[in-house]
């Protein structure tokens, strides 16, 4: 299940939701030919057909300056709604900022929560942001700060979000973990959380997103918040003869298997045309490593 959506469909983010199907939310793009959609939103049932239908985010808030609302993420809640966490430019800072919108539905219409953002840091902006819930119920939200735009090191935090408000992080924020590593470039960015067999598995992209070196990679940890050790065999997910710069990922499960969500450029190259495409894998777990299958 390789090339599933041949379209611009950049930072995939798989959602499965019971009776459903799977939603995958993109960042801002234009697809056939349409008008820009903010949030770009697919369908399907079996993860490999996938169809097209619409804007998540149709109106962007006061605070967004418009063009850049970049991979939007989506958690259910417990009563039901449906909250997304997306980074868009903030115009009072003038750096990427993380928003919160709610919905009542998956496909939206999501719409934003606080009149500004969740969070901006001064460490260049704050980007990427991946909601995870924890076993015993404990929401958190994984981001990573922008310090590449500013030339310093970009970091993937932690922190709680309020169980009862998806719109309020709560308690200690925690860096995780940063580019050190020489194939990482320099950046770590679109973390996220998969919780198997006792262990917390970080996966997230690195080097730069336009270039064949971006790459898809993982650390573990015994809890959440860490201390995290990065796989020895990073990256797990390279470029090869049919894809490009491949990563910002997400898992979800079909069918008892468990499959990878990502973006590629096309063989013809990073920047090429027609941009990132959507691609499925499966990973399959051997000896607690996880080893996408291609």
């Amino acid at each position: 299940m390789p090339l599933v959506y041949d379209g611009n469909f950049a930072d995939p983010f798989v959602l499965r939701v019971d009776g459903a199907g799977y939603y995958a939310y993109a960042t801002n793009g234009r697809p056939g030919g349409s008008e820009v959609r903010n949030v770009q939103l697919l369908h399907s049932d079996d993860l490999h057909t996938w169809h097209e239908v619409g804007d998540a985010l149709p109106e962007l808030p006061a605070w967004v300056r418009p063009g850049r609302t970049w991979a939007p993420e989506v958690r259910r809640l417990p009563d039901g709604r449906f909250a997304m966490y997306y980074t868009a430019r903030c115009i009072a800072s003038d750096r990427q900022a993380v928003g919160v919108a709610l919905a009542d539905a998956p496909e939206g219409p999501f719409v934003d929560a606080l009149g500004g953002p969740l969070i901006d840091q001064d460490e260049g902006g704050s980007i990427d942001a991946s909601p995870f819930v924890d076993t015993d119920g404990t929401p958190y939200l994984l981001w990573k700060n922008d310090g590449n735009a500013i030339g310093v090191d970009t970091w993937i935090y932690l922190q709680a979000l309020d169980p009862d408000d998806p719109t309020r992080l709560v308690g200690e924020r925690r860096r995780l973990v940063k580019q050190d590593q020489p194939w990482e470039g320099k950046v770590v960015e679109g973390p996220f959380l998969w919780f198997r067999d006792g262990r917390y598995y970080l996966f997230y992209a690195a080097n730069a997103f336009n270039r064949a070196e971006y790459a898809e990679g993982y650390a573990v940890a015994d809890t959440v918040s860490g201390p995290y050790v990065k796989a020895p065999e990073n990256p797990i997910l390279v470029s090869d003869a049919e894809r490009v710069g491949p990563g910002h990922a997400s898992m979800t499960e079909l069918d008892g298997r468990t499959w990878l969500a990502y973006h590629a450029w096309p063989a013809s190259g990073a920047g090429s045309e027609p941009g990132r495409q959507f691609w499925v894998d499966e990973v399959r777990w051997v000896d607690g490593r996880p080893v996408v299958q291609r």
